[in-house]
């Protein structure tokens, strides 16, 4: 997509009865020219299932833009929960446009939370948004508000269902006390970790076996960008 391409988005209110309207606007997109790719080299610290940065499959996924401002301002509206030492969660929904992913709305559901967990509720409201919208829901994000970054055997079956979905899902978690990688964006490496996951049936914490094709069970992704002009809309369902 050449630099000079520019999409313009136009912002309305949410129709439905929700309990919230979105609290920051979207302004005009993106221009390619403005987007820096995220590597695990960002965010990097000891991570023993997450050792591979590229996957067999990463040169056909397609490309998933960020705001630069997405991950503060989730922190923001999680840090009531974070000082509780309470999980938040939200997911991320984008439209595609050009063979590129832009996330554009990031949802925060009703959600029960513990220091180790985060359930959404209502998730038909969700789907509503991202149906009204024509969004795609290309992953999820979430606090370890008292723990490292990585990915616990639960998260590991959340992500599962998003890519699932979309190959391209991420998972991005924010570990705020961790002082060696402030945050990391994960995916399961394919097919290895997506076969173990699809194969398990084990519900809360356990151990995963690891990929028969040697790849480890999730990584880093790689084609991740941040764009300075991709700007945010934010539902607050709380």
């Amino acid at each position: 997509m050449a630099a000079s391409y520019r999409l313009q988005i136009k912002v309305h209110a949410v129709t439905q009865s929700l309990p919230s309207p979105a609290i920051s606007c979207i302004q005009n997109a993106p221009y390619v020219a403005e987007a820096s790719r995220i590597s695990s080299a960002d965010s990097l610290n000891e991570c023993s299932d997450s050792s591979s940065d590229v996957s067999a499959a990463a040169n056909v996924l397609r490309d998933v833009h960020i705001s630069a401002q997405l991950m503060n301002d989730f922190l923001d509206l999680a840090k009531d929960n974070t000082d509780k030492d309470l999980e938040t969660c939200g997911v991320l929904a984008a439209f595609l446009r050009g063979g590129t992913f832009y996330v554009t709305t990031l949802i925060i559901p009703k959600q029960e939370s513990t220091s180790n967990s985060c359930q959404a509720l209502h998730e038909e409201e969700i789907f509503s948004i991202q149906n009204e919208k024509s969004l795609f829901p290309v992953g999820w994000i979430h606090t370890h508000p008292s723990q490292r970054c990585f990915m616990s055997s639960t998260d590991l079956h959340t992500q599962y269902s998003y890519q699932i979905m979309v190959p391209e899902a991420v998972a991005i978690v924010m570990a705020p006390t961790d002082e060696s990688r402030f945050y990391g964006i994960f995916r399961l490496s394919d097919p290895g970790g997506m076969t173990v996951l699809k194969e398990c049936h084990d519900e809360g914490y356990h151990s995963h076996q690891e990929p028969a094709d040697g790849s480890p069970v999730y990584e880093h992704c790689s084609n991740i960008y941040v764009n300075q002009n991709l700007r945010l809309e934010i539902y607050d369902l709380r």
